[in-house]
C-alpha cells in the first residue's frame, strides 16, 4: 500500500484537493483494492477552514514523514501570502530526504522551490505565474510549457486541470499504466494532452501601459504581415534601435521581433478557423514565405502544429 499525505492549509484550493483525492480514490475502486492510503495533514494537525468547508485532517506534518508521497494541492496565485502562511511547512520540507516523493499541484510549486527542493531540477507551475516564479527561483529549471514534470522524486503540475495529469502519472508510476489508463477512461480524459502553451496568451497584456510605445504596438498589429525590421520600427518610434529594444523589453518582456512573431501566430490562429485556407495560404497571409518556418514557430509558441490546432477546432 502506498501512503500519500495531502497537505492542507487555509490557502488550499478546495477543488485541487478534491481532484487529487477523487482521482486516487477512483484508482482504488477500479483496482478493487486499497492501493493508495490517503491521509490529510495540516501544519499543526488541526482542522483547516477553507471557507466553503472545514477540512478534517488525520494529523500534523509528523504523520507525513512516513508517507511515500507528500502532495501539496494548489494554493492560489498570491505566492508571497502562500509563503508567509506556511513557514512551518517550509522548514519541514527543507529536511525531506531525496528518496521521499514530493509533488506540487499548480501554484504550490512555490513551496517546494522556496524550500530548496527544486534547485537544479525541472519544474512547472501555472503559466500565469511563470515570470514571477523565474524571478523568485532562478535555480529552478522552469519548463512552463509542460503539463507536469518529473525530476527524480520531485513532481510538479501546471495550472488547474494539469493537476489531474500529474495524478494519473503518479498512479502509473506506483500501480502501472493500465490502471492509470482505466482511471483516465472513467474520467473521460486523454492521458496525453499536449502542452500548457495551448492555453497561454501569446501576447502580454501590459504593453499598452507605455503611452509612447502603444501607438507602435497598434501599428505593428495592423501591419504584422509586412516585412518589418528593427531599424524601421525605431525610425517610426523616433528613437535609436538600442533605446527601442530597452523600452520594448521593459514594456512587454519581449524583443520587437518576438512580439512580431507572436502577432503573426495569433493572426494565424484566427485564419486557421477558415477551412478554405490551406496552411501555405495561412502562412503567406500572416507574413511567412514558407510553410516550414511558419509550422515550426507555430508549434514552438502554441505547443501543437497548425494542422493539429485546426483538427482540434473541428472536433470542438
Amino acid at each position: 500500500m502506498i501512503r500519500i499525505a495531502l497537505y492542507v492549509c487555509p490557502l488550499t484550493v478546495l477543488s485541487s484537493l478534491s481532484q487529487a483525492l477523487d482521482t486516487f480514490r477512483l484508482a482504488n475502486q477500479l483496482a478493487g483494492a486499497t492501493l493508495f492510503e490517503l491521509l490529510r495533514v495540516s501544519a499543526d494537525g488541526r482542522p483547516v477552514d477553507l471557507g466553503l468547508a472545514e477540512v478534517r485532517v488525520d494529523g500534523g506534518l509528523e504523520l507525513a514523514e512516513g508517507a511515500a508521497l507528500l502532495l501539496i494541492p494548489a494554493t492560489g496565485s498570491a505566492l508571497q501570502r502562500t509563503l508567509e502562511g506556511n513557514a512551518a511547512l517550509l522548514a519541514w520540507l527543507a529536511t525531506r530526504p531525496p528518496e521521499q516523493q514530493l509533488a506540487s499541484l499548480c501554484s504550490s510549486a512555490c513551496l517546494l522551490a522556496a524550500a530548496g527542493q527544486l534547485d537544479g531540477r525541472l519544474a512547472t507551475t501555472h503559466w500565469a505565474l511563470a515570470q514571477q516564479f523565474r524571478q523568485r527561483y532562478p535555480r529552478v529549471r522552469l519548463q512552463i510549457d509542460a503539463l507536469f514534470t518529473a525530476d527524480g522524486n520531485r513532481f510538479c503540475s501546471g495550472g488547474a486541470q494539469a493537476g489531474l495529469d500529474l495524478c494519473l502519472q503518479l498512479i502509473a508510476l506506483h500501480a502501472g499504466d493500465w490502471l492509470a489508463q482505466q482511471v483516465a477512461n472513467a474520467l473521460v480524459v486523454e492521458r496525453q494532452r499536449g502542452s500548457q502553451l495551448r492555453f497561454t496568451p501569446l501576447l502580454p497584456d501590459n504593453g499598452q501601459d507605455d503611452a509612447q510605445l502603444a501607438p507602435l504596438l497598434r501599428w505593428m498589429a495592423l501591419h504584422h504581415a509586412e516585412p518589418i525590421d528593427l531599424a524601421s520600427l525605431a525610425a517610426r518610434a523616433n528613437c535609436s534601435t538600442r533605446t527601442l529594444l530597452r523600452r520594448f523589453k521593459a514594456a512587454t518582456g519581449l524583443t520587437p521581433n518576438d512580439y512580431l512573431q507572436r502577432l503573426r501566430i495569433g493572426a494565424a490562429q484566427h485564419a486557421l478557423r477558415n477551412p478554405a485556407h490551406s496552411l501555405e495560404q495561412v502562412a503567406a497571409q500572416v507574413g511567412y514565405a514558407d510553410r516550414a518556418t511558419f509550422a515550426k514557430l507555430f508549434k514552438q509558441l502554441c505547443g501543437e502544429t497548425p494542422g493539429a490546432f485546426r483538427k482540434r477546432l473541428r472536433q470542438a
